[in-house]
């Protein structure tokens, strides 16, 4: 009991050690809280800072607010930036969220507000489009629900860093906006997976364009040739120096540059192209590896996939 009672002052031991925690101290993660009227596009918002990276919880109670913040904190890095949907649809619900956003203040944390706005023509028609109540109407009608929605969130509108009004955005409109506010310099507008495939497996079922490399001669019928895949380098030459190989590589990568323009203009982040030959293991794969290496040099973030490769 004496010696942890000590002063520190006269114990060096103890200064080192209480600098040593001091340097520990982990790094809390940058934190966005999304809000807003229903149906103005917080889910829309999240969806964007999700593929942007951040970590995103959807109708998170505010009172854990703090404690997804700590998590984060101790993470070593891996959630450095975390996005939380609240949903707020009663008074203590309000209040609770109005005690976390204190207690993150008090902790330092860097917080944002973002909150989504919209005109009161805007949101009935958006209800009436799905066939779906507001939340707050109960047995009244949609404008009551949303006038008693706008009346309990009028002080978190106030508090917002970021208003967003989305009564004439559609959703890539409303996605380039959060893009414009979140996005980093160095993140990639296009992320491509480039999966190859065999026919014989069936089709990747979450493609979003597929192409077929069966009318090129199949090296597995080239005795030297079948035990490789098309990773190696003899069926990678072998592959590319068919007739029309080297055409179809130049005109579907110039098809793909077009798309890939249209989809960063359209809000879209994601793309997977499936190369399909019939057992995935030589012309499908040698053409995903040519492909793929002709995106990145586009500055598209690129992956590639060989999901049949290897199952002979």
């Amino acid at each position: 009991m004496t010696e942890h009672s000590r002063d520190s002052r006269e114990d060096p031991q103890v200064e080192t050690g209480t600098a040593a925690q001091a340097q520990e101290t982990p790094a809390m993660p940058e934190l966005v809280i999304i809000s807003g009227m229903s149906g103005a596009g917080r889910s829309t918002a999240a969806k964007c800072l999700e593929d942007l990276g951040w970590f995103v919880v959807d109708n998170l109670p505010p009172s854990l607010i703090t404690t997804m913040v700590d998590l984060g904190a101790r993470s070593q890095g891996n959630v450095a930036r975390i996005a939380v949907v609240v949903d707020v649809r009663g008074r203590s619900f309000f209040d609770s969220l109005r005690q976390s956003l204190t207690d993150l203040r008090a902790q330092g944390v860097t917080r944002r507000i973002v909150f989504l706005e919209a005109s009161d023509n805007a949101l009935v028609q958006r209800f009436e489009s799905v066939r779906r109540p507001h939340p707050l109407q109960g047995d009244g009608r949609i404008v009551d629900g949303i006038a008693a929605e706008r009346d309990l969130l009028r002080e978190l509108r106030g508090d917002a860093d970021l208003v967003i009004d989305t009564s004439n955005l559609n959703v890539h409109e409303l996605r380039g906006k959060m893009d414009a506010q979140f996005a980093s310099d160095d993140e990639p507008e296009l992320r491509a997976t480039v999966m190859s495939f065999g026919y014989k497996y069936g089709l990747p079922v979450d493609a979003d364009h597929v192409v077929d490399c069966r009318f090129l001669p199949n090296p597995h019928w080239v005795p030297e040739l079948r035990p490789f895949t098309g990773t190696s380098q003899e069926v990678s030459d072998y592959v590319l120096e068919q007739p029309g190989a080297k055409e179809f590589l130049d005109r579907y990568a110039e098809l793909l540059e077009l798309i890939a323009a249209g989809y960063r203009r359209e809000g879209k982040r994601y793309v997977t192209i499936a190369v399909g030959c019939t057992g995935g293991k030589h012309r499908s794969v040698a053409m995903s590896e040519k492909l793929a290496r002709r995106l990145a040099t586009e500055g598209v973030e690129t992956v590639v996939v060989h999901r049949d490769m290897g199952r002979e």
